[in-house]
C-alpha cells in the first residue's frame, strides 16, 4: 500500500498535517524578512498585536474573517460535489447587486432588521443566479466548472462597472457608487460583542454579518452531514460514475450545488455592501473570492475549519496592515508574498508532509 493511500486519524489529516503547512509559511516568511535585514520575531509579535492587540484590532480581524468564511463555504460546499468553483468573487461582486437593490428599495420605509431578511435573500439568489450558466454548462454540456467560472469572474467585472457607472451611480457625482443607504439599510455593528470582553471595537467595521455567516457555517454543516442531499452530493464529489450508478441524478446534483454555492459567495457582498461602506461601490469583493479558496482547502472543507482559516487569515489581512505601518521596510508587497505563502502551503502543497507522516504512523503502529 503506498503512503498516499494510507488512512490516518483525524488529528492528523485535520490538526497535525495543517499545523505543519503553516509553521513552514511562516518559517520561510521569516527568511524573507530577515533577509531585508528586520527582525521575524518582532515583525511576527507586531502583526499579531495589530490583529489581536486591541478591541479595534480583534473587531477588523473578524470583519475580513466574516468575508473569508461566506466565500470559504461557497468553494467547500462545490468541492463536496466534486466541483472546483473559482467564481466565487463575480458570485460575490454580483451579489453585492441584489443586496444593494434590497437596501435601496426598503431603507426609507423599515428599519434594518427588516431589510436584513430580504437583503440575504437578494444577495444568495443574484450569487446563485450567477452560477446557473457555468453549473448548467457542466452538467450539460461537459464545459468544466472552472473554465467557465473564471470567465464569468471577468464578465461580472465588466457587468458591475457598467452598472455603477452609467446606471446606479447618484446623478452629479463622479465615483461610481449608488448613494449611501439609509438606516434602514445598514447592518449595526458589534459594538457589544467588545463589551463583553471590556473593549471597544473602534472604527472597525465588524457587523451582524459576521453572525450571520455563523449561522451559514452551522446550516452548511447540516446540509452536507445531515441531509440527503448533502449525501447525494458527497458521493458524487467522492465517484461520479458511483453515483450514477447509484441512482443519483448528475445534472440536478451538479446544479444545485452549484446554486448553493454561488448563493453562499453573493452572501459575502452583505459584510461590505451594507455593513461596512453602507452603498455598492467598484471592486468591493477585493479578492475574498480567492482566499476563499485557500480558507476552504485549509480548513478541509469543513465548517468549523473554514471559521479558523478564516481567522487566521483575518488576522494576516489586519496585522499585514498594522506591521506594514510599523516596520515601513516591509511593505504591503512583503505581505501579500507571506499571504501568498500561506495559500502556497495551504493550499497547492497541503498533502507535501502526508507521505512521511505516513511512514511514521505505520512505523508507530507495527510497534
Amino acid at each position: 500500500m503506498s503512503t498516499a493511500s494510507v488512512p490516518l486519524p483525524n488529528w492528523i489529516n485535520y490538526g497535525l498535517i495543517p499545523i505543519l503547512n503553516l509553521i513552514v509559511a511562516f518559517l520561510i516568511s521569516g527568511l524573507v524578512v530577515w533577509f531585508i535585514g528586520e527582525s521575524p520575531l518582532d515583525a511576527l509579535v507586531l502583526l499579531l498585536q495589530g490583529a489581536l492587540g486591541s478591541g479595534e484590532g480583534i473587531g477588523f480581524t473578524l470583519y475580513y474573517a466574516t468575508s473569508f468564511i461566506f466565500t470559504g463555504l461557497s468553494v467547500a460546499v462545490a468541492i463536496h460535489a466534486g466541483l472546483f468553483n473559482i467564481g466565487s468573487e463575480g458570485q460575490a461582486y454580483v451579489g453585492g447587486l441584489g443586496c444593494a437593490l434590497v437596501a435601496l428599495a426598503l431603507d426609507k420605509y423599515v428599519p434594518w432588521y427588516v431589510t436584513m431578511p430580504f437583503a440575504v435573500i437578494g444577495a444568495a439568489i443574484f450569487g446563485a443566479l450567477w452560477a446557473l450558466i457555468p453549473a448548467w454548462l457542466q452538467a450539460k454540456r461537459g464545459s468544466h466548472v472552472v473554465i467557465t467560472t473564471i470567465m464569468f469572474n471577468f464578465i461580472a467585472s465588466a457587468m458591475m462597472n457598467f452598472l455603477l457607472v452609467h446606471v446606479l451611480i447618484v446623478p452629479g457625482k463622479m465615483a461610481p457608487e449608488t448613494r449611501t443607504f439609509l438606516e434602514g439599510g445598514q447592518l449595526p455593528k458589534l459594538g457589544w460583542l467588545m463589551d463583553i470582553f471590556g473593549s471597544t471595537i473602534g472604527a472597525a467595521p465588524l457587523n451582524v454579518s459576521f453572525l450571520i455567516a455563523l449561522v451559514m457555517c452551522f446550516l452548511v454543516w447540516v446540509l452536507v452531514w445531515r441531509t440527503k442531499l448533502g449525501y447525494e452530493m458527497r458521493t458524487l464529489g467522492l465517484s461520479p460514475s458511483a453515483a450514477v450508478y447509484a441512482g443519483i441524478p448528475y445534472a440536478r446534483t451538479v446544479v444545485i450545488a452549484m446554486l448553493i454555492s454561488g448563493g453562499l459567495a453573493g452572501m459575502m457582498s452583505l459584510n461590505p455592501v451594507m455593513g461596512a461602506s453602507a452603498r455598492l461601490q467598484v471592486e468591493f469583493v477585493l479578492g475574498a473570492g480567492f482566499v476563499g479558496i485557500a480558507v476552504s482547502l485549509m480548513g478541509r472543507n469543513h465548517p468549523l475549519g473554514i471559521i479558523l482559516a478564516a481567522i487566521l487569515f483575518g488576522i494576516l489581512y489586519q496585522g499585514g496592515d498594522a506591521l506594514s505601518f510599523d516596520m515601513p521596510n516591509i511593505t504591503r508587497d512583503m505581505i501579500v508574498v507571506i499571504q501568498g505563502l500561506v495559500i502556497l502551503f495551504a493550499g497547492a502543497l497541503e498533502y507535501m508532509f502526508r507521505p512521511a507522516l505516513a511512514r511514521i504512523y505505520q512505523q508507530f503502529v507495527r510497534t
